[in-house]
């Protein structure tokens, strides 16, 4: 069985994005951005909401080719690229499959419950909706906060509500530049 992590940039207040998906407080330090570089290098499969895709495929499918590319942004992008990945949606119609992408548009409660119970490396589940739904399904093995020190007053939670308790177990913490705190908690089941 795959183990499912959920593990997104969230604001003090408990938000993945701003008001209008506004993400400019989340710009991380060098330590940080190598660490989510490192993540996705091991991740096995990224299960993708809607509106995350869309966000990181207008840029990391070509970041690499951008004038000034830093050697850090050519190295997540290869490792962007090369991760299989999902994108749930019932909107979408295409996904580049050259990006290492496809695309799924029924349950996707069942979809991650059967990707789950399949033999293989770890799952990231990226995006807020998409999370909420695995999250009260019970299908979240882990979840990782990365903390910025900044209040945005509303938009996306990064917790959905959920129907009962999720008692979790902390594994981690690290601190990174600028006052960023990682907080690992695996699901007691």
């Amino acid at each position: 069985m795959r183990r499912l992590t959920f593990a997104m940039n969230t604001s003090l207040d408990g938000y993945v994005a701003a008001p209008g998906d506004e993400l400019g407080w989340s710009v991380p330090s060098d330590e940080l951005f190598q660490w989510w570089s490192d993540r996705v290098g091991a991740t096995h499969l990224a299960l993708y909401g809607r509106r995350l895709w869309e966000n990181m495929s207008s840029h990391w499918p070509t970041a690499d080719q951008q004038p000034g590319a830093t050697p850090a942004a050519i190295e997540f992008a290869d490792r962007w690229r090369d991760m299989p990945k999902v994108v749930f949606s019932a909107t979408s119609t295409d996904v580049p499959v050259d990006w290492n992408a496809r695309l799924f548009t029924g349950d996707a409660v069942a979809e991650i419950t059967r990707l789950r119970a399949e033999d293989g490396g770890p799952m990231d589940i990226t995006g807020a909706t998409l999370a909420g739904a695995a999250m009260r399904a019970g299908l979240i093995d882990e979840y990782v906060l990365v903390t910025h020190p900044v209040l945005v007053g509303g938009g996306i939670p990064f917790f959905t509500a959920l129907d009962s308790w999720v008692n979790l177990n902390l594994v981690e913490t690290r601190t990174f530049p600028d006052g960023v705190v990682l907080s690992r908690y695996e699901t007691r089941r």
